[in-house]
């Protein structure tokens, strides 16, 4: 058996699977929220957020949600929001979400 190709895909199921994005100090205060909890919310905008879903392989599709997210809630925070709600479903690494400001 030849060994080879199996340690060239190694690394590359590990990176598949991993998150490469960090949550902010700022982010930290953003929750994500669905939309029957913002009713009382002021809206500040909308935030994309985009990440590769794919690195050699397709990345896990939690992995993505997590980056996606994560991202949606530092962007978020710098337009002086504390709350994001998802805009449909993650798509080709992209997503959008609307940002509140809610008390």
């Amino acid at each position: 058996m030849n060994i080879k190709p199996l340690l060239l895909l190694a690394p590359a199921l590990l990176l598949s699977a991993c998150t490469f994005v960090q949550l902010s100090d700022a982010g930290a205060g953003v929750a994500q929220f669905g939309a029957g909890d913002v009713a009382n919310c002021e809206e500040k905008g909308v935030v994309s957020s985009q990440t590769r879903d794919k690195v050699l392989i397709n990345r896990s599709a939690d992995a993505v949600q997590e980056e996606l997210t994560v991202l949606a809630r530092n962007e978020a925070a710098r337009l002086g929001a504390n709350a994001i709600v998802p805009i449909g479903d993650p798509e080709d690494g992209a997503q959008r979400f609307r940002a509140y400001l809610c008390q």
